[in-house]
């Protein structure tokens, strides 16, 4: 049925859903993005899930926005650029208000929009030699549309520390952020989600449900105001001078006039 993603559900009612584009560091690519739009749509209806894993085949997580991606948007106009951003932040609407325990194994690095799938995860666990990072700033860009997701999860003391200056920062430091619950050596991740499914299981999937939607109704606004300013923030940042040399400077495979 997809392409670029995989559903896999147990006999307990236990989802996994990977991000299936191994070769390509799990880049989310617009078809990518659909189909994770789609699946989150899919698991969200199927009463017979109880809890969702997320995760990536292969060495990366998600290496944050496709390559090809985004050449097309150094091409395209405003509301071409605009609808693009309006799919990443509907995808991660839709993962952030799963009516499920939504569950991250984080196998691999994580840059970018990768960074802002974690952030939707209610708990994710990653290997201890990943690598984390905002990267979006060397580009040109900010991370606008996963901005909500990132700032919520990390608060916004700890957003500042790696929201503006794409540094790259390891698991002990993810940890300290708040982005990642804890870390475990690569063998031992799949017993340390096992760990956080189980209780879950025990538990009345109505409530849980519930009980999910109010920490969201407690917690940082996230609704369709937000989603539009975060949307027309990275248009505006794609229409200005330094998207324009930053990913040019990229794929020309040199240094941004900023790097001296």
């Amino acid at each position: 049925m997809y392409k670029t993603v995989l559903i896999e559900t147990d006999t307990r009612g236990v989802a996994t859903l990977t991000l299936n584009r191994a070769e390509k560091h799990n880049a989310m690519s617009g078809e990518m993005l659909l189909e994770i739009k789609a699946a989150a749509a899919q698991l969200a209806a199927d009463d017979k899930v109880r809890v969702v894993v997320l995760t990536g085949a292969g060495k990366s997580f998600c290496a944050g926005g496709d390559l090809g991606w985004m050449q097309k948007q150094m091409q395209a106009d405003a509301a071409t650029r605009a609808s693009e951003a309006r799919i990443l932040a509907e995808t991660l609407m839709l993962l952030n208000t799963l009516p499920k325990p939504l569950i991250g194994a984080i196998q691999g690095n994580a840059f970018g929009g990768g960074v802002g799938m974690a952030s939707v995860c209610d708990v994710a666990i990653g290997v201890d030699h990943l690598k984390m990072g905002l990267t979006e700033t060397k580009l040109g860009l900010i991370p606008a549309t996963i901005g909500p997701y990132v700032v919520a999860r990390m608060g916004e003391a700890c957003a500042r520390r790696v929201f503006m200056s794409a540094r790259l920062f390891g698991a002990a430091e993810a940890v300290d952020l708040g982005l990642l619950a804890k870390t475990v050596p690569a063998e031992d991740l799949a017993a340390a989600v096992e760990a956080e499914v189980v209780p879950y299981l025990s538990c009345a999937p109505g409530a849980v449900a519930a009980a999910k939607k109010l920490t969201r109704d407690l917690g940082p606004r996230l609704d369709d105001a937000v989603i539009d300013m975060t949307i027309q923030a990275l248009v505006d940042r794609w229409e200005g001078d330094e998207a324009s040399e930053g990913i040019g400077a990229f794929f020309d495979k040199r240094k941004p006039r900023w790097q001296g």
